[in-house]
């Protein structure tokens, strides 16, 4: 009789740690799903990236053209000294250009995605 007791009786075990084991190794076989906010962050970061990168090339370009005038001045002094001074000051400008060039496209970008953005901001205001 002891034995039909013991298989009737019920247990509970609870694992906090182990549910959520449970829930991380779930959600990498899932779909991601992207909530609208995340989508709307992305949005935004993407509107920047491009701009980002052409300044950061268009400053490296021009500090290269930079240093390519220093070492004119410095090392050839003598023959080049004049074209180094305005290679440099030809870089300077490449390296000053840099900045206005980041906020064309970034406005550019952003006119593209205004639309959705709005679109997406509106669903979740409401």
């Amino acid at each position: 009789m002891e034995q039909n007791n013991k298989a009737e009786r019920f247990q509970y075990s609870y694992s906090a740690k182990q549910q959520e084991e449970i829930k991380n190794i779930r959600s990498k076989y899932e779909e991601p799903k992207e909530d609208k906010m995340a989508y709307l962050r992305r949005l935004d970061e993407s509107a920047t990236k491009k701009g980002t990168l052409l300044s950061i090339v268009v400053g490296v370009i021009g500090t290269l053209i930079l240093g390519l005038g220093m070492c004119c001045v410095m090392v050839w002094q003598t023959t080049w000294f004049v074209p180094g001074i305005l290679i440099g000051l030809l870089g300077i400008v490449v390296v000053a250009i840099a900045y206005p060039v980041y906020l064309q496209v970034t406005k550019k970008e952003r006119e593209k995605i205004a639309p959705e953005v709005l679109r997406l901001t509106d669903e979740l205001l409401k």
